[in-house]
């Protein structure tokens, strides 16, 4: 039967409409005589000559209004109830015939005849259609994967259609916890309590559960998803409702549970006003605009309508990837506002100078930094260099132009830093709060929290990406924790908190509970159908080894330095007063870093930043590589000169080719 369909459904279609034409015409004939037997009681009338000239006139009569009432339009392997209404019209219609032709045949037709000709006809011509389409897709389960659905309301129903529509799965049931729908049946599937999951799974061999509860709220999927990853059955939800509505997905798309869903952290709303104080009708510059947080902050910023929109960034692709992006957005908003990339780095000050005399710019985000744990300690020089002399120079130039609102993106690993980054991105919030004691026509102000879902760095795009090819997963520590926001989130608090600041305030965003990522990793492997190998589970499919602390990696993560720590009309935005040097001694702290930076004096840098009121504590040796591969040559420097005392800087003397920055900077 299965390869009886398929070579049907491979026929040309207008080979397929003349044969559903003949058939139909048979049940057209086979209604009328059915009918007048059953009146009369009786085989007599497929004697009477009158009765086959009427039926002779009545099915191409019929026929040709089905055509013409589009009944041949209609692909039988998608009807649905939707169809029964044009059953019902062709149906009254050929009823309506009857009388005329049975005039010209010279039959006289009792009413009683015509009432049951049209009953047997609606279910002849119904009953083939759905018969036809049963058939087809009965063929085709062998090619689909059954999936059980939890969630029995309007998206449930929406994504059964989706479903039977489609070729990879089939729905074979319904989950939902509300106990009112238990027993019912809803789209021809019955309803289970979400107890029965396990044993539904089994009896029909689900490959999948798929969770359409896009309007529930997060921490109602948080515990709905922490007691399915007990199940260890393959999980995949539906696009949120609002995504839906807006058009930008399909009730049909089915993705990967998002981590934000595990956290069960529900959005507050934005506060309007502070979200176009600085911004609506303004020039706003966002600088690192390529980037995870900056490419976010330019999509809500352009949802404010400023005047223009500078992007700031010194990676190529990533600035086209996001000046396309917004110009499309531009088109389809009709919005007026000016576009403007500029591929530029915060470390050349004679650039940024030229931007702020081109441009009036109102409003600075500056997310331009290099964020990478590891990736700074092993580059020291460039990475913090660029943190800490990037924001110099953004924030000289912005005040030289009389910018009117300076925010800083922070971090959570400025809080008693263990590694250059943290440190780094401290002296950066030293520099603005120090800026703000000096003058008044620029407003600055830091916005601090913790990582972001999603972003370049994050761990859950890593853990996918590792489950897919079969493990293992690498952990650092089984007890490492970290804080997570949503890149939406953050970036919509940033703008709310940067329009709260008055001046040297550094604001922290409320990132909810610490994670820890060896559970995250376990709920990972269990949502995708698969079981931890461990000494419980030795048969398992994925192992979750740990590969160390990285360095200057911490295992827990602060978001707060003092105690001094006030509230804000914002739920989830406080802010706090925190100890800095004045002006004049961070300065001449700066240009003896500066000097420690020309001469890629790695020692003197870290002793510099441990001097400074940044609680800098470094919990490993330096790790740069260019440090580590001096070290290696100096006992064959020290062969050769053995009037050498000083190690490092002799080395730099002795050896310049060994210094790959030159004395120029």
């Amino acid at each position: 039967m299965a390869s009886l369909m398929q070579s049907l459904s491979m026929t040309p279609r207008w080979i397929k409409r003349r044969v559903l034409v003949v058939l139909d015409g048979v049940i057209v004939a086979g209604s009328l005589q059915l009918a007048t037997i059953i009146h009369l009681e009786s085989m007599q009338p497929l004697k009477n000559t009158s009765l086959w000239a009427t039926i002779g006139l009545l099915v191409p009569m019929s026929l040709l209004l089905f055509h013409w009432l589009g009944l041949y339009r209609v692909v039988i392997r998608y009807m649905s109830h939707v169809t029964v209404p044009t059953v019902a019209i062709v149906v009254v219609s050929s009823a309506l015939l009857v009388a005329p032709a049975s005039y010209l045949a010279g039959h006289s037709v009792e009413l009683s005849v015509i009432v049951v000709y049209a009953l047997l006809l609606l279910l002849g011509i119904g009953s083939l259609r759905f018969l036809l389409r049963e058939l087809y897709r009965h063929s085709q389960l062998r090619q689909r994967k059954p999936v059980v659905i939890y969630g029995a309301g309007a998206a449930g129903c929406e994504l059964v259609a989706a479903l039977r529509h489609g070729g990879e799965y089939w729905p074979v049931a319904f989950v939902d916890d509300w106990r009112g729908l238990e027993g019912a049946m809803v789209e021809g599937l019955r309803v289970h309590q979400p107890v029965a999951l396990a044993a539904l799974v089994q009896e029909h061999r689900a490959t999948m559960v798929l969770l359409a509860i896009p309007s529930a709220p997060r921490w109602r999927r948080r515990e709905i998803l922490h007691w399915l990853s007990g199940l260890s059955v393959p999980l995949k939800t539906i696009p949120g409702s609002a995504d839906v509505i807006s058009g930008r997905a399909k009730i049909s798309e089915l993705r990967d549970v998002a981590l934000e869903d595990l956290l069960g952290r529900e959005s507050v709303p934005a506060f309007p006003e502070l979200m176009q104080a600085d911004i609506r009708d303004k020039a706003v510059m966002v600088t690192g605009a390529g980037g995870s947080i900056g490419s976010e902050l330019c999509r809500q910023i352009l949802d404010q309508n400023p005047a223009r929109l500078l992007l700031i960034d010194n990676c190529e692709f990533a600035l086209y990837a996001i000046e396309q992006e917004l110009k499309q957005h531009i088109e389809i908003t009709k919005s007026r506002c000016e576009l403007k990339p500029l591929l530029i780095s915060v470390q050349h000050s004679g650039s940024l100078k030229a931007v702020f005399e081109s441009f009036e710019v109102h409003t600075v985000y500056h997310a331009a930094a290099y964020k990478h744990v590891p990736m700074v300690e092993f580059n020291l020089v460039q990475g913090v260099s660029n943190n800490v002399f990037g924001t110099l120079n953004l924030a000289k130039a912005a005040m030289a132009a009389g910018v009117q609102t300076f925010v800083l993106i922070s971090t959570d690993k400025a809080v008693r830093p263990t590694n250059a980054m943290g440190a780094s991105k401290r002296l950066s919030e030293l520099i603005c709060q120090a800026f703000s004691r000096v003058q008044t026509e620029t407003r600055f102000c830091m916005v601090r929290f913790g990582n972001v879902l999603g972003s370049s760095g994050s761990v859950v795009p890593l853990f996918r990406k590792q489950i897919e090819q079969g493990g293992p997963i690498k952990v650092t520590h089984p007890d490492i924790t970290r804080y997570f926001m949503t890149i939406p989130e953050a970036a919509q608090l940033v703008i709310q908190a940067g329009a709260m600041g008055e001046g040297g305030e550094v604001f922290v965003l409320d990132m909810g509970e610490p994670v820890r990522i060896h559970d995250l990793a376990r709920n990972m492997v269990r949502l995708s159908g698969l079981e931890v190998r461990d000494a419980e589970h030795p048969e398992g499919d994925i192992e979750i080894v740990y590969s160390g602390l990285r360095p200057g990696e911490k295992l827990f993560e602060e978001l707060l330095i003092g105690h001094d720590v006030r509230r804000t009309r914002h739920d989830r935005i406080m802010t706090s007063k925190e100890r800095f040097w004045e002006w004049p001694r961070l300065e001449a702290f700066l240009q003896e870093l500066e000097q420690a930076f020309i001469a890629t004096d790695h020692l003197r840098i870290r002793q510099l930043l441990q001097s400074a009121p940044l609680d800098y504590h470094p919990l490993d040796d330096i790790a740069d590589l260019v440090w580590e591969a001096r070290q290696m040559m100096l006992p064959n420097v020290r062969r050769q000169h053995p009037e050498i005392t000083t190690p490092l800087m002799s080395v730099v003397r002795l050896a310049p080719s060994l210094n790959p920055v030159s004395k120029e900077g």
